[in-house]
């Protein structure tokens, strides 16, 4: 009769034998994977970019119009500052941890590059609709037809290239935007 032991190589966990770095990387990868598809709008179809965008306008607003005057002056824009930054900061570890566990360089779910980008399409936008579906049209129009340099990011490497070319679609949306603004 043979009795068997227990791998020191191993831990338990709730009963259960999971490899120390299994679970860690298990535990890495839910975070990474929540952030990238913007809490799982990423995996919405079809456009999963379309659909982020939308979703980042319509919590700017939303937020924005909440706030109200509490927010000062510039809330809205304190608002996008700080959506920017969260989506630059955790968005690409993220992205790249994304990418390389699925597999793909560029996956369609990761769609919080689209919220960093269409933030950066929002910055000094007044908070409204017409305004916001202006920035939002300008933002997937940059996006999707990813003019010279946009497509050049795109070879940056992980997530830096994953989020850097929204970056530079929303540097545009944001530039044509603020023209309009004065011109109208």
């Amino acid at each position: 009769m043979t009795t068997e032991q227990p791998s020191t190589d191993r831990a338990s966990i709730d009963g259960s034998s999971v490899a120390p770095f299994e679970s860690q990387q298990q535990k890495k990868s839910r975070w990474a994977f929540l952030i990238a598809t913007f809490c799982g709008i990423g995996y919405l179809k079809p456009g999963p970019g379309t659909w982020a965008s939308i979703a980042t306008v319509q919590l700017w607003l939303f937020t924005a119009w909440a706030l109200g005057t509490r927010g000062g002056p510039h809330g809205a824009s304190l608002l996008l500052a700080a959506g920017i930054a969260f989506s630059l900061i955790a968005g690409i570890p993220a992205a790249g941890i994304a990418a390389r566990e699925s597999g793909r360089e560029d996956p369609g779910f990761v769609v919080i590059d689209e919220v960093a980008g269409q933030c950066i399409a929002l910055l000094a936008c007044p908070p409204d609709w017409a305004h916001a579906i202006v920035c939002l049209a300008l933002f997937r129009l940059f996006d999707i037809t990813k003019p010279y340099p946009i497509r050049k990011l795109e070879d940056l490497p992980g997530g830096w290239g994953i989020v850097f070319d929204d970056v530079a679609a929303g540097l545009y949306a944001f530039g044509i935007a603020a023209l309009l603004r004065i011109w109208y």
